[in-house]
């Protein structure tokens, strides 16, 4: 007689290295939209034209935000965990004059992560956001392209963000890591 879960399968995670040697030995195609999200390959949705828009109007108001005070990321790999590492739409990091080049941003060289969500928001909800938490990203905009809205995700503890908000798009968004930088985002949905 077997125990009850003794002989059910176990999910086999994928590690860091073992997705980049499918990409290497030709599993993964090189232009393949994908991503490793707790040892599981997700498939990417290729992006609209109002998703491209918003990436390029983000990327080109946190430049300008944040001048020399940080590095703008665009849709690139952080490496969150041997398990994890997601191509966030936008990620301002710290400061190198290396620019990454020896190995892709980890957790603790990130200042904000931006997710853009036209048909993603319930996995950016609820597989990405908890991530960036448990991975202690201090801050996470979600931003809802058909619900127009930006909802801040700041303060990491225990996995989860304990300030959560819908901040006024009318005034500058203040970046909680840089005192110095405030991000103009009143066209954001215009």
């Amino acid at each position: 007689m077997s125990h009850l879960g003794t002989d059910l399968p176990r999910r086999h995670r994928l590690t860091v290295a073992d997705y980049y040697r499918m990409a290497e030995v030709g599993i993964l195609a090189p232009d393949a939209r994908v991503e490793l999200i707790d040892g599981d390959i997700i498939d990417m949705a290729p992006p609209g034209s109002l998703h491209a828009a918003t990436i390029t109007f983000l990327t080109r108001a946190l430049v300008l935000a944040a001048e020399n005070e940080a590095l703008v990321l665009a849709q690139n790999p952080v490496r969150l965990s041997e398990y994890s590492e997601p191509q966030p739409d936008l990620a301002l990091l710290r400061r190198r004059d290396d620019f990454y080049r020896e190995h892709h941003p980890r957790a603790g060289d990130v200042l904000l992560i931006v997710e853009v969500a036209a048909t993603s928001l319930r996995f950016d909800r609820e597989r990405k956001l908890p991530l960036y938490a448990g991975h202690e990203i201090p801050e996470m905009w979600l931003v809802d392209l058909h619900g127009k809205r930006l909802v801040r995700h700041r303060a990491s503890q225990q996995g989860a963000y304990t300030l959560v908000d819908e901040p006024d798009l009318s005034s500058a968004l203040d970046v909680s890591a840089l005192r110095r930088v405030a991000v103009d985002l009143q066209r954001l949905f215009a």
